[in-house]
């Protein structure tokens, strides 16, 4: 019986793809692509010739049921998105939900993600987080961070580097200046960085260096206040708070 693949696509560097992945893509009837023009360079550095479907967020209500009518018929797809795991801050989710009511098994690869390395080498909690990813550009987003406000696990967003500086503007009126944060650019690629610290210091480091490439912020939960806080000490973000960011050796050029 034909199925739905779900496949994780690099996120920057092209060798971040699994043999299985590879083999997937080779052997599927059609792959569904974010952008065919982004996939078919991949599939050049794979040596892999195979048939392509556009599926993205302006198409994907229109083309979800004929392309699980087609699955059903017996041709195995792939879907995938420019980088990272599809469904994941990308197409995929209407198309997985359409498949599973359709009674159409759906088989998910794991792979690359733009959150967990971002997660892990922020050195902030990661036994519990929740993932945000883009917040709303406009409506709704003041109240959505609001609502975090209280949050005690870590938290990660997505972000686009023209909105970073404004992004940190915001968190600072809702979570306040000292809190901990770790922003990470350009994943796998080149010229990655991370850059550490509080976030009045990491806002005041990406006024002064323009914001390049693609972004993942990792907010520390709020911290919990033992009994003996109460009465006023300050509570330190699991040492984090007012060291200075931690700026990578490469500069974004």
């Amino acid at each position: 019986m034909a199925k739905l693949y779900i496949v994780p696509t690099p996120i920057g560097n092209l060798d971040d793809i699994t043999l299985r992945a590879v083999n997937v893509l080779r052997e599927v009837d059609f792959v569904l692509a974010e952008d065919t023009r982004t996939t078919s360079i991949l599939l050049r550095h794979l040596g892999i010739e195979q048939k392509l479907r556009s599926h993205h967020k302006f198409n994907e209500h229109a083309t979800v049921r004929m392309v699980a009518e087609t699955i059903a018929a017996g041709h195995d797809a792939a879907l995938v998105s420019d980088a990272g795991t599809p469904g994941i801050s990308d197409p995929g989710f209407l198309l997985v939900r359409t498949c599973v009511e359709e009674g159409i098994e759906v088989e998910t690869l794991p792979g690359a993600t733009a959150l967990i390395p971002a997660l892990i080498q922020s050195g902030f909690p990661c036994d519990r987080f929740c993932f945000e990813g883009f917040l709303p550009q406009k409506k709704g987003r003041s109240r959505h961070l609001q609502s975090l406000a209280d949050e005690e696990r870590t938290m990660i967003f997505y972000e686009s580097p023209y909105r970073v500086v404004k992004c940190l503007e915001q968190f600072i009126e809702v979570f306040g200046a000292d809190r901990a944060v770790s922003v990470s650019r350009e994943l796998t690629k080149k010229f990655e960085q991370t850059v550490r610290g509080s976030l009045a210091e990491v806002l005041e480091h990406f006024r002064t260096h323009e914001p390049k490439g693609e972004f993942v912020l990792v907010v520390h939960g709020k911290s919990r206040r033992r009994p003996a806080e109460e009465s006023g000490a300050e509570n330190k973000a699991d040492g984090y708070g007012e060291n200075n960011p931690n700026e990578n050796d490469h500069e974004q050029q």
